[in-house]
C-alpha cells in the first residue's frame, strides 16, 4: 500500500519519546487515521521478522517464532479532536505537549519500539494498532478486527498501552449510556396550565441521580468505584412554549463484577418509579475482570513492578476479555491528562515504560 507523503516516514530508530513526537505530528482524530495507519504499516513491513496484515485502518503485526506463549501489545491510533495542541512541543523540563501525547501515542510509540528492537522476544508477540477507539463502540477498529479476523488477536495475555501513569491497571469498568425520555403537551407559556411540561417531568430523574449512592466493590484486591450520572439534558421548543419532550442522557460506569444484563437491570430499577416514557440503550460496552491471578499477568507484574490499581475508565481490555485473553492496562501516560487541551507526558515516563517492557520481553 502506498504511504501518504504529507508526513515524513516514521523513524523506528528513535527512542520512544522522540517517536511519540513524530506520532503526535500525524493528526489522527477519530475517523481520520488513514495517514498514520499507512505510516505504521509502511514502517512495520520494513521489519523482516514480522508478518503484517491490515484491515481498514487497523494494522496487525506478528512474530512467528514458535514460543510457548503469545502476548498481544495493543493501542489505538486515534485521538480526540485537536484543540490547538498539534504539532508537539518539548519544554525545558522534559515534558512533551500535544494532542495524543498521553492518550495514547506515547503507548503506541513504545509498541513500535518493541516491534523494531526486539526481533527475538522470549514470547511470540502480536502488535495491534487500531482506529476509532475514542468514539462510539460500534466504530471501534479492534472490535471490527475481532469480528472479521479473531485469529489475528489470539494470545495468552494482552497489554493495552493505555495511559496508566506507568503502573499496571487491572480490568476495566463497563460503561452504559441510556436515554430517559419524558413527554408532555405543548402550550403557550402564558397559558401553561393548558399543557404539561416535559422538562418538569424529568425532575424525579434528576432527584434520583442526586441521591444515588454508588457501590465501591473490591475485586481481586482492587477497589472499583461505580458512578451513575446525567451527562446531557435536551428539551425545549421556544422561549414561549411549554416543551412536550425531554431527554436525559445517563451514563452508568459499573464495576466488572456486574454482567451487562445486570447493569441494564440495575439502571431500570433505579428509575422504576420515575415518569420515564421511553428507556433507550444508546451505547453499551461491558467491563473486564482484573485477571491478575493468571500466570502471565503475575509474570508481567513481577517484571514491571509496582502495585496493581483498578481501571475506572473503560478500555479495550474488555474486548480481549470477551475473546478469552486476560489483559491489563500499562502505559506511560497519566490518565487524568487525557483529552485535555494541555495534554502532556513526561519523556522520562515514556523511556521507563520502553525499558521495562523490553526487559520483560528479553529476560
Amino acid at each position: 500500500m502506498e504511504r501518504s507523503t504529507d508526513h515524513p516516514a516514521l523513524d523506528l530508530s528513535l527512542d520512544a519519546a522522540a517517536l511519540t513526537a513524530q506520532l503526535v505530528d500525524f493528526p489522527s482524530e477519530s475517523g481520520n487515521e488513514k495517514d498514520l495507519a499507512d505510516a505504521v504499516e509502511h514502517a512495520l513491513r520494513a521489519l523482516p521478522h514480522l508478518t503484517v496484515d491490515r484491515y481498514g485502518n487497523n494494522v496487525v503485526a506478528r512474530t512467528n517464532l514458535g514460543r510457548a506463549e503469545r502476548v498481544v501489545l495493543a493501542g489505538h491510533l486515534d485521538t480526540v479532536p485537536i484543540a490547538d495542541n498539534v504539532p508537539s512541543r518539548l519544554d525545558e523540563n522534559g515534558v512533551l505537549w500535544g494532542c495524543g501525547t498521553c492518550d495514547m501515542k506515547s503507548g503506541v510509540a513504545v509498541q513500535l519500539r518493541m516491534a523494531a528492537t526486539v526481533p527475538a522476544p522470549n514470547r511470540d508477540l502480536t502488535f495491534v494498532f487500531y482506529d476509532n477507539e475514542e468514539v462510539a463502540a460500534h466504530l471501534n477498529g479492534l472490535g471490527h478486527v475481532a469480528d472479521a479476523h479473531p485469529d489475528w488477536l489470539t494470545g495468552d495475555f494482552a497489554v493495552l498501552l493505555e495511559p496508566s501513569d506507568g503502573q499496571v491497571e487491572g480490568g476495566c469498568q463497563g460503561t452504559l449510556r441510556v436515554l430517559l425520555r419524558t413527554t408532555g403537551e405543548r402550550a403557550h407559556s402564558a397559558r401553561s396550565w393548558m399543557g404539561a411540561n416535559a422538562l418538569h417531568a424529568a425532575a424525579p430523574i434528576l432527584a434520583k441521580l442526586a441521591a444515588y449512592e454508588p457501590r465501591r466493590p473490591v475485586i481481586d484486591g482492587l477497589e472499583y468505584r461505580e458512578g451513575l450520572n446525567a451527562v446531557r439534558i435536551e428539551g425545549g421548543v421556544a422561549n414561549n412554549v411549554i416543551p412536550d419532550a425531554c431527554t436525559v442522557t445517563v451514563n452508568f460506569r459499573y464495576a466488572p463484577d456486574r454482567t451487562p444484563d445486570e447493569a441494564v437491570a440495575h439502571v431500570r430499577e433505579v428509575f422504576a418509579d420515575c415518569p420515564v416514557d421511553e428507556f433507550v440503550i444508546d451505547d453499551h460496552s461491558p467491563g473486564a475482570l482484573p485477571g491478575l491471578s493468571h500466570p502471565a499477568a503475575k509474570a508481567f507484574m513481577e517484571s514491571v513492578g509496582g502495585t496493581a490499581m483498578p481501571k475506572f475508565g473503560w478500555t479495550d481490555v474488555s474486548r480481549f476479555s470477551s475473546l478469552g485473553v486476560p489483559a491489563v492496562n500499562y502505559g506511560p501516560g497519566y490518565s487524568l491528562l487525557a483529552h485535555k487541551k494541555d495534554e502532556r507526558v513526561e519523556i522520562d515516563r515514556i523511556l521507563h515504560c520502553e525499558e521495562r517492557l523490553r526487559a520483560w520481553l528479553t529476560a
